[in-house]
């Protein structure tokens, strides 16, 4: 029996690909344990979430309406009606969009038990006090996740399919979106953003093994500025206005990433200093 204090033992490389293949195994498992029950919910998950940006209903353009119409602004967002249709025109569309709409909720669903199944990973390699920081890893890396996919939601995704669905090169051309088109672009900025949303997480880890530091970030932050400038508008319309509104919170990410940098840093070589 392993007695209280004894280290852990050693593990060979091969080990450690064992120990990572069944924490993948895990993490997949609940991948698509959670992306059964999003497949059984089809009619919420399509008509209600998917689709509720494709309607001039949806609360962001309600909320963007009122805002711009007190500011005075072009009343853009103001609309009934989107005028585009939604269509599959291929035999397993429906279905294939179905399957794969149902892992993509799978994953956002099961990210928390993902990432506590890659603490459960990294965790040995860690000291004991820092292994009693894992429930708060675990939240703040879930919450800024689901925040990010929040706001790829009711900002992002309303922004490029207002601009998209109402771009016209000519009115004899009318917009049939194909349903793995539409999908995809859903996807693609609510998962951007909950990736984007990381930056905290990724600077403090690459600040704990040195690869950048606060005085680095902060020579830089110019750079950075010109980046998200540029991200914003790969991922919004080309105006100044949805740019701007996406570009604030990233940008105050990295202003956070870098007061995160600055702690870790002040930790290393205080550890650095002991030795």
């Amino acid at each position: 029996m392993k007695q209280i204090g004894t280290p852990e033992p050693e593990m060979s490389f091969l080990d450690h690909l064992e120990d990572l293949r069944w924490h993948l195994i895990r993490a997949v498992i609940a991948i698509v344990v959670a992306g059964s029950i999003a497949f059984l919910l089809k009619g919420f998950i399509f008509d209600v979430l998917l689709f509720g940006p494709s309607r001039g209903d949806f609360f962001s353009y309600d909320m963007l309406c009122k805002i711009s119409s007190s500011l005075g602004l072009d009343a853009g967002f103001c609309f009934d009606e989107m005028p585009f249709r939604i269509q599959s025109r291929t035999m397993g569309g429906q279905f294939s969009a179905h399957v794969w709409t149902s892992i993509t909720a799978g994953f956002i669903i099961a990210f928390p038990y993902v990432i506590y199944q890659f603490w459960q990973f990294v965790a040995p390699a860690m000291h004991d006090n820092e292994r009693k920081h894992a429930k708060g890893f675990i939240f703040i890396t879930s919450f800024l996740f689901f925040i990010g996919v929040v706001f790829g939601y009711y900002v992002v995704t309303p922004l490029s399919i207002n601009f998209l669905g109402k771009y016209q090169v000519s009115e004899a051309v009318f917009n049939d979106f194909d349903l793995s088109s539409y999908i995809g672009l859903v996807r693609a900025s609510v998962l951007a953003s909950g990736l984007i949303f990381e930056l905290p997480i990724v600077i403090y880890f690459l600040t704990r093994v040195g690869v950048v530091t606060p005085q680095f970030l902060k020579k830089y932050r110019k750079y950075a500025l010109v980046i998200v400038l540029i991200l914003s508008a790969v991922i919004t319309p080309p105006d100044i206005v949805s740019q701007i509104i996406v570009a604030i919170p990233v940008l105050i990410l990295y202003e956070v990433s870098i007061l995160i940098s600055k702690v870790i840093y002040k930790q290393e070589l205080r550890k650095i200093n002991k030795k």
